[in-house]
């Protein structure tokens, strides 16, 4: 808070972060600001803006900005969401300083910090694989051995990689930059638009059953470091065939990475077909099928098996869950549930692109 002191500088950094905001409006893209350490320059920026601009104009420019933290570093970030708390805001909460208890860990602290040992693939993390994967070339002579964990702020740049995983204005969707969820999900009132950690439960590297929040995070590790390897090699060479690069995913004929809306009734199943799929340097493709049971339906997803078909698993047959509870009235389709294809190839370091299936839900008597 002593950035905020009468005699306090205005810092460069400030002044660029108010310009940009003043320049966005609702009509244009998000503006985010990811923080790898305390937020005082954004406190700066926020208590100029709302000190020079109308009310309504503060708002208009305060509601166009997506913040996400490495959890709170200093005392700006509870003072910001207590006197602003319509701001989107992503960060993982704990007692001060208590860093092992926060979902950003899950990207390749489990070894620094002990925890959920044997769920993550750690040998992706270690100074030997960085040697060999990532300290290649003229700028991979550049990056460090770790010190204490790899990369722990990157999951804020990786939670906006468009790789058809995540959705940005969804941070309780899960992307490779974690799982969140709203802390107040009453809308009235203050409009709480705080998003902090939630738990994933995933099968880890050594069998066993991990529920956490890091796992959030780590449940992705093999495809983002690989993906992380494949560009450190692409600054080998200029020429394009000798480096691998991600398959082009299509599903139902829906080419790019926006989530697949599939419409089902419920206790029957319907069918979602990836065979158009295709690798930009030939190499052959795996599909693998999830059910990402977190973000489905808020209210409590039940067991749902997806049947695989073709002579890749390219197509899967989706059972439509029925589920005992009351829609609200206008709500066409009261339950969604969400599946997760990856799409991998046999390149080196194998790559993989995701298409998110939203299978929304009606009931045998809805038309």
């Amino acid at each position: 808070m002593a950035a905020l002191a009468s005699n306090a500088t205005f810092s460069a950094g400030a002044e660029l972060l108010l310009d940009r905001m003043e320049t966005t409006t609702n009509g244009s893209a998000p503006l985010w600001v990811l923080a790898w350490g305390g937020t005082n320059v954004l406190a700066q920026a926020l208590v100029k803006l709302h000190k020079d601009n109308s009310p309504s104009r503060a708002a208009t420019l305060r509601n166009n900005l997506r913040i996400y933290t490495i959890s709170d570093q200093d005392d700006t970030g509870a003072w910001l969401r207590q006197q602003w708390p319509d701001l989107f805001w992503i960060n993982s909460i704990h007692g001060w300083n208590q860093y092992d208890m926060s979902a950003w860990v899950g990207m390749s602290g489990d070894e620094y910090y002990g925890v959920d040992k044997g769920g993550p693939n750690s040998t992706l993390v270690s100074n030997a694989w960085i040697k060999e994967n990532l300290q290649i070339g003229p700028l991979g002579a550049a990056y460090p051995d770790v010190a204490y964990s790899e990369e722990g702020d990157t999951p804020t740049f990786l939670y906006l990689i468009q790789n058809g995983l995540g959705v940005s204005e969804h941070p309780e969707y899960g992307s490779w930059g974690g799982r969140y969820q709203l802390v107040t999900p009453n809308q009235h009132g203050l409009g709480f638009r705080h998003y902090a950690d939630v738990q994933d439960q995933v099968v880890g590297l050594n069998g066993n059953t991990f529920k956490s929040n890091k796992a959030t995070i780590w449940r992705w590790r093999d495809a983002y470091q690989h993906d992380f390897a494949a560009r450190m090699r692409w600054t080998l060479t200029d020429d394009v065939t000798q480096a691998n690069h991600h398959p082009l995913v299509k599903v139902n004929g829906s080419s790019g990475l926006e989530p697949v809306d599939i419409y089902g009734v419920a206790g029957s199943a319907v069918v979602v077909d990836a065979g158009e799929s295709v690798d930009p340097d030939g190499d052959e493709l795996t599909f693998k099928w999830i059910y990402y049971p977190e973000p489905s339906t808020i209210n409590g997803a039940p067991e749902v098996n997806v049947t695989t078909l073709g002579s890749r698993g390219e197509i899967a047959r989706l059972p439509v869950p029925v589920i005992n509870r009351t829609c609200e009235a206008g709500i066409e389709h009261c339950d969604l549930f969400h599946f997760i294809l990856e799409v991998t190839d046999s390149g080196s370091p194998p790559l993989t692109t995701y298409r998110r299936i939203l299978l929304h839900v009606a009931k045998p008597n809805d038309k």
